[in-house]
């Protein structure tokens, strides 16, 4: 593909390779990091520290049974038929996960093929989609569009099993290109009509996929100008062949890795070209864009506002708080009054991110969380946290200074300004924490 936007990054006296950029890569590609892991990358670099989170292997703390108590809290979950366990056991795996990146964009593509379960009511299914975008989501598109486009969480979420020959129902067509692949103005009004036409006898019976030939309407079809007795399975196949589909990928993983503004039109276009040369592989793309000089330049660093629940997960992670850690279902909540509830986007569109995350509303809960995971007992944990012994632990001594400085290069990679410091002078210990993580500056990733 063409690199002039897509260049390596390489450490050079203008970007040199430092904690900034150390934490901007973890704050920013996964859910932050403590102390030990940015000193461990920051010494490692860039390469290394890249690769190291590609092959799903940067949590330094993750431990030895994570893997059987993650599928224990969600199978626990799921037999209950209770969905806000389901969330916790999904911030289970955003703090102690070995693979915060897969996280990262099992939250992106839940987000893109935004379900509810207000609507679906079926915690097994929820699970199940949610292991779907673990397992497909850094493959190649057709494996995953082809997987949720079966889902049974999704095709009920958009009524699909009423989809029939003669009495079609256009939700699921119309999804699949508007959001899953084309984006509007890429398609007619005919095209979803005849798209529904497509994928008539797609069903669920007994929380399964199931395709009713007989309820399947077999005539000619004419979809973005191309005519034949179309099924669900050509649908797909020609959505994930055209261009546009390519154009949305791009756009969506640039909306996750970069800020606003950070990244010109011309990249995503750039990105989505090599989408296209390389079978919609996303697992490339993200490797491409977190190697990039565009990802680690100075405009993009601290200019996106983290959503809520990496703003719960990254917090609670970048301070270290493994041991005790913080209650999952407690996480959950807080992520739920700062505007994301996980398993219950607001619509088909998902969130609008951005700047809509960040209302005087969502300010204060997002302070409210601060002091309740710093204090402890409202975030479920047994013991406040300890600022001077982490101070120290870091080499430094116990001044209300150090405590800041220590705090502000794990959380934002530099130095307190002269203005920060003034702004925090009156206060000292856990309050002094509590102010820095509810700074706007604290807000953005």
């Amino acid at each position: 593909m063409p690199t002039q936007h897509w260049e390596a990054y390489a450490p050079d006296a203008k970007a040199p390779w430092d904690l900034r950029r150390v934490v901007h890569l973890h704050r920013r590609a996964a859910f932050a990091a403590p102390w030990d892991d940015l000193q461990r990358d920051l010494k490692a670099g860039p390469e290394a520290s890249v690769n190291r989170l590609l092959k799903g292997a940067a949590n330094g703390h993750t431990p030895d049974d994570f893997a059987s108590t993650a599928e224990v809290l969600a199978d626990a979950a799921v037999s209950a038929g209770d969905i806000n366990r389901l969330k916790a056991a999904w911030f289970y795996r955003m703090l102690f996960g070995p693979d915060p990146v897969g996280e990262r964009l099992a939250l992106v593509w839940h987000d893109h093929f935004a379900t509810g379960n207000t609507k679906v009511r079926n915690a097994r299914a929820m699970h199940r989609q949610n292991e779907l975008f673990r397992t497909h989501g850094r493959a190649k598109f057709a494996e995953l569009l082809n997987a949720v486009a079966r889902d049974p969480a999704l095709l009920e979420y958009l009524d699909a099993p009423t989809n029939r020959k003669g009495h079609p129902n256009e939700n699921l067509a119309r999804e699949l290109m508007e959001l899953f692949t084309l984006g509007i103005g890429n398609y007619t009004e005919t095209d979803v009509k005849e798209a529904a036409r497509c994928l008539t006898g797609w069903s669920v019976d007994a929380d399964v996929f199931t395709e009713h030939a007989t309820r399947h309407d077999d005539d000619s079809k004419t979809v973005l100008g191309t005519t034949g007795k179309w099924t669900g399975t050509d649908l797909l196949n020609q959505l994930l062949k055209h261009p546009a589909t390519a154009d949305r990928i791009a756009s969506k993983l640039v909306k996750a890795f970069f800020g606003e503004g950070a990244c010109p039109a011309d990249a995503v276009k750039e990105l989505a070209l090599g989408l296209r040369e390389h079978g919609l592989d996303v697992n490339w793309a993200c490797g491409v864009v977190l190697r990039s000089r565009l990802f680690f330049g100075d405009g993009n660093i601290r200019t996106r506002i983290t959503a809520p629940a990496e703003f719960i997960a990254g917090t609670a992670r970048a301070l270290g708080l493994f041991d005790p850690a913080p209650s999952t279902l407690a996480m959950a909540d807080w992520s739920a009054r700062m505007g994301q509830d996980l398993f219950d986007p607001p619509n088909v569109g998902g969130w609008p991110g951005g700047r809509a995350w960040i209302s005087s509303r969502t300010l204060i809960a997002r302070a409210n969380f601060a002091a309740a995971l710093i204090e402890g007992p409202n975030a479920g944990r047994t013991t406040a946290y300890d600022p001077v012994a982490a101070t120290k632990a870091a080499g430094l001594s116990a001044t209300r200074a150090d405590v800041l400085a220590h705090h502000h290069r794990l959380l934002f990679g530099t130095d307190p300004t002269a203005e920060m410091s003034t702004r925090l002078a009156q206060l000292d210990g856990r309050k002094l924490v509590t102010a820095l993580l509810s700074t706007p500056e604290a807000q953005l990733g």
